[in-house]
């Protein structure tokens, strides 16, 4: 990253593969790549400018025209991140119950912040969105259908992992799906390409809906008329909206999919957490459970195996959830003993 840069745009994507060294079964070569690295701290950047300058080049983005989306956070904080660098008024919906550091980032890149109440779940924010933007003429980017968000993907994100896999096996890919850009973009061209290479799908345990099987309709406007009747409220924040996306249910129906693996909120948690005590990489919930994922895989898979894993953000919007609740703010006990075992500047007991 020793380059001049016309913007901060300039940095999106090019995000390392980095080699697990003590969580990884010892007789497979297991990797992962880290989109936290991405200017705004996620793999939505991607889908952000990808949407962007496609409109852009279609003509359907004006200038100085207020963008919306419907988002769990990561997609809205990097679109804020664009649209700031580009000039365009940009407005979200988010469901009340994401964390509020997503929203507190929106606002502070210039984004505006309409919250939907938790009990109407992506559908809700989803079906705001569409309504603000037929109302006030604003452009909608529809990250959940938006072929440029899937092209983006093909472009960037798979193009990487082809050059860093070059002469070299990899024999699965493994990834969560939010709005399933990332796993149509990618996949399609491991199945051309590297057509060895296992695409495997993690989803939620209360919410397996591609392992279901049941499909879901779609309106013309992109919107749902219900929840899918396999999903259940899940603590994997950007993975698996309350709806099986367009782009995740096209990846489905192109056959591109070789297996897809469940995973339990609880061991989402427990493997970021274990990423960053054991090998340093600070992830989010949805990191671990794509990980959660890949070591099930691990465990079947024949010894050599190379597997890699997408992590898709960073924990530090994470915060306020459950992933930190027991992440003590005051010094613990034991850091008080550390504290007291030198003179100065010594405290009585552990603040409660």
């Amino acid at each position: 990253m020793n380059r001049k840069f016309d913007s901060i745009l300039g940095t999106v994507g090019s995000t390392p593969v980095v080699r697990i060294n003590h969580l990884a079964p010892p007789d497979v070569h297991l990797f992962v790549k880290i989109e936290a690295f991405n200017p705004l701290g996620s793999v939505k950047d991607r889908l952000a400018l990808g949407v962007i300058e496609d409109a852009e080049r279609r003509g359907t983005l004006k200038p100085g025209q207020t963008v919306i989306e419907a988002t769990s956070g990561n997609t809205g904080i990097g679109l804020a991140m664009v649209c700031a660098q580009k000039g365009y008024p940009l407005v979200v919906t988010m469901a009340e119950s994401f964390s509020i550091e997503r929203r507190k980032l929106m606002r502070f890149l210039g984004a505006k912040v309409v919250l939907t109440p938790a009990a109407e779940r992506g559908v809700g924010m989803v079906k705001k969105a569409v309504e603000l933007a037929e109302t006030h003429g604003w452009f909608l980017t529809r990250q959940f259908d938006n072929e440029a968000n899937a092209d983006m993907h093909s472009r960037t994100t798979a193009r990487e992992i082809i050059e860093a896999f070059a002469g070299e096996p990899l024999d699965y890919w493994v990834t969560g799906f939010g709005t399933g850009g990332t796993l149509k973009g990618v996949g399609r061209v491991l199945a051309k390409e590297r057509p060895e290479t296992k695409v495997v799908v993690c989803e939620p345990a209360d919410a397996p809906m591609l392992a279901s099987g049941t499909k879901q309709q779609q309106r013309g406007d992109g919107t749902f008329e219900a929840s899918h009747p396999s999903w259940k409220p899940h603590p994997i924040q950007g993975w698996s909206p309350d709806f099986i996306p367009k782009l995740a249910a096209d990846a489905a129906d192109m056959g591109i999919i070789d297996r897809v693996v469940t995973v339990t909120g609880p061991d989402a948690m427990h493997w970021s957490r274990e990423l960053a005590k054991k090998e340093g990489i600070l992830v989010g919930t949805s990191s671990g459970a794509t990980f959660a994922g890949a070591l099930q895989l691990c465990r079947e898979a024949a010894k050599g195996s190379t597997v890699l894993c997408m992590l898709p953000d960073t924990g530090e919007r994470y915060l306020s959830t459950p992933l930190f609740a027991d992440i003590q703010v005051d010094m613990t006990a034991e850091e008080l003993e550390i504290a007291s075992s030198t003179p100065s500047a010594r405290f009585a007991s552990v603040a409660s």
